[in-house]
Formats: structure tokens, sequence, C-alpha cells
């Protein structure tokens, strides 16, 4: 309560605190009355005839009330549009359930039309009582991975338990039941193709084939109808530890017509599991990059669309939730009670319940849950125009805080009437937009209607040659509209042979602003108005004002002077950008009894130093070139008649540098020694006088220059040198070819020993032989 006392005394005064403080609207860009009401919900309008003086600025109209009228204006002649709020349907609240009703009103009004000033807050009420009896409608969805195969025992007994705790909130109950382990594609179940059909141990008999979601029994009313289908169910398994829940709930969520999920019921989705989820961006394991489609893909009973599209991410399961009206109960193990506790932090009215080992706690999880779930109220709002802002404070023994974004109330009791103050304020001009204001997991809506009140009303005459025009023109809201061939605040200018666009070229400088925006255009040249402050503009585009010059100690121009178009005209005996100073050299004076050395310009006592000198006197130019090098050449000249300058030394050099021939140094200074143009050493220093080029030179008359080469030497070195060089290539000549020899000879003898001649074999070393036959070795 006291954050929304805050924020309206904080609209009240406006936004920039002008009502409180009396100053008055601000009137930059204010031409009309319309303009006026965009401004600030604290400016109004005054239409009153002849309020304004004579090129005095129609602007002026726009200000607070109490400023106006200390102006002259009458309070009947001030425009002032309030908001309007009009309910166009309010049904009165239901106090129980009636099946003969279609539908039990818990929300009331139901509709409401508002038309707002900019800036300007408007509030109402909302009031909402849950009604008695309201109808339940519970969708059991079980993890049925191999490790809740003990909880699916437990909860095939449960139906009887289940429906009997669903009466004792409710005569309209009706429960459905579905199923969910996770994709079946690796990674997350075993592909091979026994395994797919029996992903449990080899031991259990009775387990169904891999599955992602199966949806089993649509709501129902049927005790033994639940207890026959939930028997009918046996264990699966799968690979890794999260499940497929987000898949599921998904699809239980927007796949109404099949789950049966009635108009009038508060939805509930009970997750068991004891294990985490997988969520979007997962399924890019399994190579499956197509994202949820929120859509309903259910066929037979089973999520066809499982191996194909990624998980939901958390986010659009909560939109989706939110968006049918569900509300989610989690029912899980010790080890993933964190997990999910986080994840009731995005998912709005949720809640955790801790599950036992094998899910026996069950139902007496689900009282407490819905218990809490009921007991609090949570108002939010949906398609909230572009700045419109809205916030809610609730009215209520468990209220929370005001807020801008929903509205809470804990611990309420059924059948206990509460109400939330909602405050809507919209910052600009709109015109036919809406938004709806609902509780969070109930059917019931408020729509609201906006439009702005951004016109003004002024009931003007409908003289459209009204005497206060001059005759050429209508009065709209206290300011003249003209009449084709007229301009001017009064009408009073005629156009004649030029045509408007040429007169109002004429008051632009530089095709820009009309009159600078401070003035206006009558007949061709600007008539300026005054400023806050009552004095004028000026100039021949009202370009200038004598209130924005430079200030010194808070006063305008040091008190010293006069503001004349932006800039200080100092009064005698003061100078300064803001006349802040007396006018004095004493502080600018050197030993020589200079002004900075002629370097710079005195001004406030302090020396402004032209380029490169250095403060306080200008004395020293750290930036500047040295001189030795820059002066050479001229002293080159006047020392030696030579260089560069030799043939106008007088000219060039005389002016700047007054100097002496010395044998020895008598001044101070930097010494410099340079080499002249003909290759002689020049020494000499450079004393600066007063200005900024001006030396005092001693120049040693004495060069020194170097010993001409001998000719001689020169002659003899060469031709030594080329003999030299000769003889060296002759003998490496030489050496070259004796090497080239030795490699030859080596050749040679390697190739002569390899040729050995066999004496036996040549003829010409054979001797004679003598063929002998014996008669006992003949073959007769």
């Amino acid at each position: 309560m006291e954050n929304y006392l805050l924020f309206l005394l904080l609209m009240l005064m406006g936004k920039n605190g002008l009502c409180q403080q009396e100053k008055g609207c601000s009137k930059s860009m204010v031409n009309s009355c319309g303009d006026c009401m965009r401004s600030a919900p604290e400016c109004v309008w005054c239409k009153q005839l002849n309020f304004t003086k004579a090129g005095e600025q129609e602007a002026v109209r726009c200000d607070t009330t109490a400023q106006l009228m200390k102006r002259g204006c009458k309070r009947e002649e001030i425009i002032s549009p309030e908001n309007t709020l009009v309910i166009v349907k309010a049904d009165r609240l239901s106090v129980s359930f009636d099946k003969q009703l279609k539908q039990p009103v818990q929300l009331t009004p139901q509709k409401i039309s508002l038309r707002l000033r900019p800036g300007l807050p408007k509030t109402f009420r909302v009031s909402f009582k849950r009604v008695q009896g309201y109808p339940v409608d519970l969708y059991y969805l079980m993890d049925l991975s191999y490790s809740m195969k003990d909880d699916l025992a437990n909860v095939k007994e449960l139906g009887k338990d289940l429906f009997a705790a669903l009466k004792s909130i409710t005569n309209s109950a009706q429960i459905g039941f579905g199923a969910f382990v996770d994709k079946t594609v690796l990674p997350y179940t075993n592909t091979n193709k026994e395994k797919l059909l029996k992903p449990c141990d080899e031991n259990d008999q009775q387990c169904q084939a891999a599955f992602g979601y199966r949806h089993v029994l649509s709501m129902t009313s049927e005790e033994e109808k639940f207890k026959t289908k939930v028997t009918e169910e046996f264990i699966s398994g799968n690979l890794d530890s999260p499940e497929g829940s987000l898949d599921a709930m998904m699809q239980a969520a927007v796949c109404g017509e099949r789950i049966g999920w009635r108009n009038s019921s508060t939805r509930l989705i009970v997750l068991t599991t004891d294990a985490g989820f997988h969520m979007a961006g997962d399924g890019k394991l399994a190579g499956i990059l197509e994202p949820n489609d929120e859509k309903c893909h259910i066929e037979r009973s089973l999520y066809t669309k499982s191996n194909e599209m990624d998980y939901p991410s958390v986010g659009q399961l909560a939109i989706q939730l939110e968006k049918n009206n569900i509300q989610p109960i989690f029912a899980v193990t010790k080890n993933v009670e964190d997990v999910y506790k986080q994840l009731t932090k995005l998912i709005p009215k949720s809640e955790v319940g801790v599950l036992s080992s094998d899910s026996k706690n069950v139902v007496q999880l689900i009282k407490e849950a819905y218990k809490r779930l009921s007991s609090k109220v949570t108002v939010t709002h949906d398609n909230l125009p572009e700045h419109v802002s809205v916030v809610y404070t609730p009215n209520c023994n468990g209220a929370g805080p005001a807020g801008e974004s929903e509205g809470i109330c804990d611990n309420v009791p059924v059948g206990e009437e509460i109400y939330f103050d909602v405050t809507v304020t919209a910052d600009t001009c709109i015109e036919d937009k809406s938004f709806t204001i609902r509780p969070l997991g109930i059917k019931d809506t408020l729509t609201v209607t906006l439009s702005s009140n951004c016109e003004c009303d002024c009931k003007d005459p409908q003289d459209i040659n009204h005497p206060h025009c001059n005759g050429t023109g209508r009065v709209s809201c206290g300011i003249c509209s003209c009449s084709e061939g007229s301009i001017g605040q009064f009408c009073e200018c005629s156009i004649g042979e030029k045509d408007e666009v040429t007169l109002r070229a004429s008051c632009q400088r530089d095709n820009g602003t009309e009159c600078e925006g401070r003035g206006d255009c009558v007949c061709g040249r600007c008539q300026c108005h005054t400023t806050e402050s009552g004095s004028s503009y000026h100039g021949d585009f009202c370009e200038c004002d004598d209130e924005h010059c430079e200030k010194f100690q808070n006063k305008l121009c040091g008190g010293n002077g006069k503001c004349n178009c932006g800039s200080c005209e100092c009064f005698s005996g003061y100078e300064g950008s803001a006349c802040q100073c007396k006018v004095s050299e004493e502080g600018c004076r050197t030993l020589n009894n200079t002004v900075c050395y002629n370097r710079g310009t005195c001004k406030c006592n302090r020396c402004e130093c032209k380029g490169g000198y250095q403060h306080p006197r200008c004395q020293k130019c750290l930036s500047c070139l040295d001189p030795c090098q820059t002066k050479q050449n001229c002293i080159e000249c006047l020392g030696f008649e030579s260089g560069p300058f030799r043939k106008n030394c007088s000219v060039a050099c005389s002016k700047s540098i007054y100097h002496e021939m010395v044998d020895k140094f008598t001044i101070q200074s930097k010494k410099c020694q340079q080499k002249d143009t003909e290759g002689c050493w020049i020494r000499y220093k450079l004393d600066q006088l007063v200005g900024e080029d001006r030396y005092k030179a001693e120049i040693i008359k004495q060069r020194d220059c170097p010993e001409p080469p001998s000719v001689i030497a020169i002659i003899g070195g060469s031709i030594a040198s080329v003999a030299l060089i000769g003889i060296l290539m002759l003998m490496i000549i030489k050496l070259l070819i004796y090497m080239k020899d030795i490699k030859e000879f080596r050749k040679f003898e390697n190739e002569k020993k390899k040729s050995k001649w066999a004496e036996a074999d040549n003829p010409l070393f054979q001797t004679a032989t003598t063929t002998v036959s014996n008669p006992t070795f003949t073959g007769e």
C-alpha cells in the first residue's frame, strides 16, 4: 500500500514535479491545446481570447491552473480533460458452482472502457471470489521408466483414494492418466530391436516397448475405468537418467480435446517422477534439430513427433500452461526436489511435493499442493500495449506488495471475496487498444479497452470569419486559424502576390527552423517571442537571447558585463569570457619589463602564449624546432657570406638575427655546431631576444675546415689496389687449374688399377701343344 501511495504522489506531482513547485509547464514544442494535453498531466490550457499579447507565443496558454489564473485566465476558460471509465459488463460473482450454469462468475467486472489522458493514472477495482465446489480436472502423468517399478504397483491401487480426495474438494471431479519415458533414439534409449521391444531386465516378463509419451485415459469421473486403464500399464525403460517429462507435459497442455479438459474447471497436472528432465537443446545429442512447435501431435494415443522434434524449453512450457490455465504439481522424490523447486520459479502457479520411495503418499501430497494453489490468487495481464503501465494493489489479508506485473493475495479461503485496485497509465496517445486482466489458473478474464483523451473540446464559435482574427480566420481554442491568403497571430497579414512558402522561407536561417522556434513569421519577418523570464528574443531570425551567456560565481557575465546574443560585453576595466577578471598586466610582466616576452597576450592577468610557448610567461618553446638547425643558413651567410642565402642575406636574415663575430663565446646559451655547404664546421651560440623570431648570435670567426685529399696518394693507392687484385685473381685461377689436374690424375690411377689382363687368355702369350692318342682308351 505504501508503494502504491508513493506512486500516486509521484504521478500527481507530474513528470518533472512542476505542480508541486508551481513553476509552470514546459512550453517547448507546444503549439496547440492538444500538444499541451500531451506534454504533462498537470498542464491545462487557457482558451480565453486576448490572453496572449502581440508577439507573445501561444505556448503560454499551456501551464498549471494556478499559473494561468495568476496570469489572468478565468477558471471557466481553462480546458482540462479528465480520465473517464465506463463499465461495459459486470456480472455478479457466483456463490457456488451450479451445473445448470455454463460458466460460474469468479471475477468482476468483465469488460470496461477507459479513456485516458497521457500521463494521468486511472484506478479501478477488480473483485474475485473462488466459488465453492468448482470443478477439478486432474491429469496424472507418470514416469514409467524402470526405476518407477514399485511406484506403478502402488498407483494401480490408488484410484479409490484419488477420487475420494477430489470429492472432498468438489462434487464435479475428473481424472485422466498419461505415461512417459523418453525419446526412443540413442543416446536416450537402446535402439537394438529386441531392446526397443523389451527395454527392461530379462527377468521382467511384464514390460512394454519403449515410448516417449502415451495418453492412456481421457478425463473421466468413473473410478473403475481409471483403475482398469492404469492396471493395463506396465513398466518400460531407457538408458539415461533425465526423462522426457517436458515433452509429455507440453502435449498434455496443448491437446485439450484429447485430454478432455473442461472449459469451467481447475486444471491440474500431477507429474510423478524420480529423475530430472531433458529440455530444449538436448535433442542435438540425437541429431534432432527441429525446435518444438508447441502443437498437438497425438495419434493413436502416442506422441508421434517424439523422435523428430526437440524437447520444449521451460519458457515454451510455461507459456502453454499459463495460456491453457493449467497448474502443475510436481510429485518427485527427495533426490530431485531442488531441481523441481527451481523449475517452479519459472512456471507460474506450480507446486512441488516430496514423493515417498514407493509413491504411497501421493494422495496426501496432491491434497496439500491443491490447497496451496487454490489459496493463492495471482492477478496479471496479457497483451499490454506499448507505453501503457499497470500497477496492482491487493486488498486482502494476505496481500503482497503492489507490483507492475502482478498482484498477489495469499491464504485466501474458498468463498471469500478479495479486491485488487488496478491503476492504468498511458504515457502517449493511443487509439482503440485493449488488454486482458485475469487470475492465473482461472478462465475468467477482464477485457480493458483503451483510448486516449488527447484533444480538447473547446466549444469554439462557428464563425469562420471571427473579428478576433481580423475577419479572415476562425478561433480554435483561443488561437486564430487563418483562412487561405492570410497569416499572422491574428491573421493580420495578407500574403498578396507572394505565396506563403516564400514568406515563411524568409524567416528561416540556412533553411533551418522558422524563426529558430522562438517567434512567429509575420508577413515574412520574424516577430520574436518573449522568454520565460520576461525578456525578448532578438535578431533577424530570433536567434539571440540575453540569458545564456557564461556565468561566473553564479552571476551572468560575473555581474561585470552585459549579455548580448550569447556573448558577454564587459564593462570598462573588466575582461574575460565571463567578465570575471580586472584588466591588469602585473602577472604577465617579465624581468626585462615586457609583457609575456612579446610571445603572447595578457588576459585576466595571465599570459595566453602563442603556439608552443609555455606558461607562465611564454619564455620557452618546448615544441618548437631547434634554432641551431633552422637558423644555420642565416648564420652561414651572415658570418661567412656563403650558403643558400648569400645573395639575399640581408633581406632573409638581418631582421631576425643580430650577429657578432667573436674569437670566444661571451653569452650563456646552447652551443651550436653545424656543417656548412663547403663542408666546414661552424660554431655559434644563439640567445633568443624579446619576440617570437629574434635572436642574438655569436659566431666563432675561424671555421674548422678539413684538409683537401692528396691526389697522388689516391692514384697510387688505386694502382696498387688494382695490381694486388690482379695478382690474387691469377693465383686463384692457377690454384683451380692445379686442383683440377690432381683430380683427373687420381681418376686415371683408379681406372688403371681396375684394368688387370689375364695372360692365359691372351694368344700372344700362349705356348705350342702336342696331342698324343692312347690306344688303350680307344673304342676298338
